[in-house]
């Protein structure tokens, strides 16, 4: 009787696993199906209905292939298989479902996506690597060949949308070369200024550059004392901003506004017979014995497509604005000059000594998410991450600080003359006037926040410095561009000018 019971149990048994095997196979079919079915461009189309992303890919290089094999959606969004690929489908998934039925695309900064720093969330090195086995293809050009061999010798540090990030959704504005046409089709439709401005006291005043059309304003910020740096008790402050010193500026005269690319542009043009050069090894030799050797032709395009006339130049090295302000000093016969680190921030306080030149501290723009939502009169005086559609704006888009300086504490971070050091104000003497930094450094340092910064990086006190080595890394240029910026978008300069003899002092 045991016996037979036991022939019984595993004739069961046996069935119920046969029945298992069948619906395990059905199922792994229909889900083979479910995944294919889900993987096609045009279901890939229900979601993402961005107004340029098929359009764009249609127009690509990845669309129509010499070899004739088109790259779908899933081959540069998703991971290769067996590489997270499945677990990186449904993330994202969920993500876009969600995206798609509680979102408003209409809301969405879809321009402000399409940079490296973002595409690289949503892109795969290792697809890219997966289908381009071969780097250094017969009809490749010297300049490719350079690039990729640059590029094999630093695959920790760079990715392949560091110089190809349109080749999935083609950009007809973005430049992967020399740009050679870099600043010209300038139009001159109005009289061109043939002298400088006459400055002989201590007051506002209005600069014309000769030869040119462009002018920009000057303000004279009043000589004072005030304490540079931020006490502990100041929210959100680093520790290099202290300990807080008083310190001594003498008067001096400060731009406006950053240089715009209006003026950098008349920089770049009028200095074209020595600068127009492509031989980036020549042009440094010779900006070692001219001064006034101009910029060459960048590698790319600078505004990042974002617009020129009066936004901030960006993108350009230290060098550059150094360079900038002595041929700014020869063409006027004034001192101009990048401000002190003491000077930035006596003039972006404007006589304040609060986190910012209006009431409010980080904590109050900060989005805390349901429960407090940011307070928004910092959007009144500031550019940065929560009001720029993440990249430069005009200056008329904020108010001045109380020296009636615009944009000091966002839109464009600027260099300033100092070197940086984590510790430069414990070395900086109480009372000290018109102090210069330390002597020497690797870095120098950056003052005021810029447009993707958030509401504790635009406080007055804040402090930067350069990353030259990172900001040149995906230069694909041998040797690099003194010049230009390959991976720093959000860098710009304000110049200042010296009360002296020079201006009637």
């Amino acid at each position: 009787m045991f016996k037979k019971f036991g022939h019984f149990l595993r004739k069961r048994l046996l069935f119920v696993v046969f029945i298992g095997f069948i619906l395990g196979v059905i199922v792994a079919f229909y889900s083979h199906k479910a995944v294919e079915a889900t993987s096609t461009n045009q279901f890939c189309e229900v979601c993402h209905v961005h107004p340029h992303v098929f359009e764009s890919w249609k127009l690509s290089p990845h669309y129509d292939t010499r070899s004739g094999i088109q790259v779908g959606c899933v081959e540069c969004h998703l991971p290769p298989k067996g590489e997270g690929y499945m677990k990186e489908k449904i993330r994202l998934g969920i993500k876009d479902v969600y995206g798609f039925l509680f979102k408003d695309s209409a809301d969405f900064n879809w321009e402000g996506k399409r940079t490296v720093e973002m595409a690289q969330h949503f892109t795969f090195q290792s697809s890219c690597v997966g289908c381009h086995t071969n780097l250094f293809p017969r009809n490749l050009s010297k300049e490719g060949m350079e690039a990729h061999l640059y590029y094999s010798m630093n695959e920790k540090d760079l990715l392949c949308l560091n110089c190809h990030i349109d080749v999935g959704h083609y950009d007809p504005n973005r430049v992967h070369s020399t740009n050679v046409n870099f600043g010209s089709g300038v139009a001159i439709n109005q009289e061109v200024y043939t002298e400088p401005a006459v400055v002989s006291t201590h007051e506002n005043f209005t600069e014309t550059i000769p030869g040119s059309v462009v002018s920009f304003n000057m303000i004279a910020i009043p000589g004072g004392s005030f304490q540079m740096g931020s006490p502990d008790s100041e929210p959100m402050r680093s520790s290099d901003e202290g300990p807080v010193r008083t310190v001594n500026v003498s008067p001096f005269f400060m731009a406006e506004v950053e240089v715009t690319w209006n003026e950098f542009l008349v920089f770049y043009t009028q200095t074209a017979a020595e600068g127009r050069s492509t031989d980036t090894e020549g042009s440094r030799l010779s900006a070692e014995v001219d001064a006034i050797t101009g910029p060459t032709p960048p590698y790319g395009q600078p505004d990042q497509n974002w617009g020129m006339g009066d936004r901030p130049a960006i993108t350009m090295s230290y060098h550059a604005a150094e360079t900038y302000c002595r041929w700014l000093s020869q063409v006027t016969g004034k001192t101009y000059r990048l401000p002190t680190e003491a000077e930035w921030e006596y003039a972006a306080r404007g006589g304040t000594q609060t986190p910012y030149f209006f009431e409010g501290n980080p904590k109050d723009f900060t989005d805390g998410g349901f429960f407090r939502k940011r307070k928004t009169e910092i959007d009144n005086f500031v550019v940065y991450n929560a009001n720029s559609l993440l990249r430069t704006q005009r200056p008329e888009k904020v108010d001045a600080n109380p020296f009636g300086l615009k944009n000091m504490l966002g839109n464009a971070a600027e260099y300033v003359a100092d070197w940086y050091a984590p510790d430069a104000y414990s070395m900086l003497q109480d009372g000290a006037t018109d102090p210069k930094g330390p002597e020497s450094g690797t870095e120098r340092v950056v003052r005021g926040g810029y447009f993707r910064s958030d509401a504790a990086n635009v406080r007055s006190a804040a402090r930067d410095y350069t990353r030259t080595e990172a900001w040149l890394k995906s230069d694909p240029q041998m040797p690099k561009s003194i010049w230009w910026l390959s991976d720093c978008n959000y860098i710009s300069f304000r110049v200042v000018c010296e009360f002296d003899d020079k201006t009637g002092n």
